[in-house]
C-alpha cells in the first residue's frame, strides 16, 4: 500500500512542469547540465523534482534554505542516478548545508576506551555522509564544483556516491551492483587500483586521482566518482579501467558525452 501512494505522487510529481526559475539556477550553477541533450535534461529535470519533495532540506550555521540551494544540490545529485535503478537515494532523509566548510566537534573518548595514541585534531570539512544519518554540505563549495568543473573536485557528487555506496548497509567502495558476476570483476579492479595510488603516493609519484582516495576504499570510489563526472577525457585516458567500471555502474559515459559538445 505504501509503495503504491509512493508511486502515485511521483507520478504527479512527474507531471508538473517543471519552473522555468529553476531551470535558470541549473543553468547558472551546474555546468555539466549545458553536455546534455534533450531527452536527457528532461528526466534528469523529473528526478530533480522527486528528489527535493521528498527529502528534508535543512540550513545551518546562520544559512537560510532556498530554492537555489536545493535546486543546485538536487541536480548534480541525480546527474549520478540519471540512467541507473535507483529508488531516489532511499538512504537520504535529510540534506544538511552550511554557508562553508565546518568544524565538526572534536571526537570524545568512549568510557572503556584506552587512549594509547593522541586524538587527531579535528578538521575543516566540506561535507559528511553518514550511514544512518543526514547527508552534510557546505554551500560555498557546492557552488564551486557546479560552476567551475574540470578540477576533479565536486563534494556533492563525492557526498552521495558515499550514500549509493552505503546501500547494501556498509561503506566499502563497492555499492550493489546489479549483477552477481560484476561484482567480482568491480573488486578485482578497484582493489588492484587502489592499492596502486597507495603505492604510488608512498613512492612520490604523481598520480591522476586525488590522494583523497588513498584513506580507504569507501574514499577512492567517492573520489574516482568525482574525477569521472568531473575529469572524464583525462580518467579515460590516465584510469581507463576505473572508468570503464564506472561507465558501467553509472550507464553514462561523460567522456563521450563532453567530445561530442565541443
Amino acid at each position: 500500500m505504501f509503495g503504491c501512494i509512493v508511486r502515485r505522487r511521483r507520478r504527479k510529481l512527474m507531471q508538473q512542469s517543471f519552473p522555468a526559475a529553476w531551470k535558470e539556477i541549473i543553468r547558472r550553477n551546474v555546468a555539466h547540465y549545458k553536455l546534455l541533450d534533450e531527452k536527457e535534461r528532461a528526466r534528469l529535470q523529473k528526478l530533480v523534482q522527486i528528489l527535493i519533495a521528498e527529502k528534508n532540506w535543512e540550513g545551518a550555521g546562520g544559512l537560510t534554505m532556498n530554492d537555489e540551494i536545493r535546486v543546485t544540490i538536487a541536480t548534480q545529485a541525480c546527474l549520478l542516478i540519471l540512467n541507473m535503478p535507483h529508488n531516489y537515494y532511499r538512504n537520504v532523509e535529510t540534506v544538511i548545508v552550511y554557508p562553508s566548510e565546518i568544524v565538526p566537534p572534536q571526537r570524545k573518548p568512549g568510557f572503556f576506551e584506552t587512549i594509547l595514541h593522541p586524538l587527531e585534531p579535528a578538521y575543516p570539512i566540506a561535507g559528511q555522509a553518514f550511514r544512518q544519518g543526514p547527508l552534510i554540505l557546505a554551500w560555498e563549495e557546492v557552488l564551486r564544483g557546479g560552476r567551475h568543473p574540470g578540477f576533479g573536485y565536486n563534494v556533492v557528487y563525492h557526498e552521495f556516491a558515499h550514500k549509493l555506496d552505503m546501500l547494501d548497509g556498509a561503506a566499502d567502495g563497492t555499492p550493489p551492483l546489479f549483477a552477481r558476476a560484476a561484482y567480482r570483476e568491480w573488486i578485482k579492479v578497484f582493489s588492484r587500483q587502489y592499492l596502486q595510488l597507495r603505492s604510488d603516493l608512498e613512492k612520490g609519484k604523481p598520480t591522476f586521482l586525488d590522494d583523497y582516495g588513498a584513506t580507504d576504499e569507501a574514499e577512492f570510489f567517492a573520489v574516482a566518482t568525482e574525477h569521472f563526472f568531473d575529469q572524464p577525457v583525462l580518467m579515460e585516458k590516465h584510469a581507463p579501467e576505473i572508468y570503464r567500471m564506472l561507465k558501467e555502474y553509472y550507464r553514462q559515459d561523460p567522456a563521450k558525452r563532453a567530445a561530442a559538445r565541443k
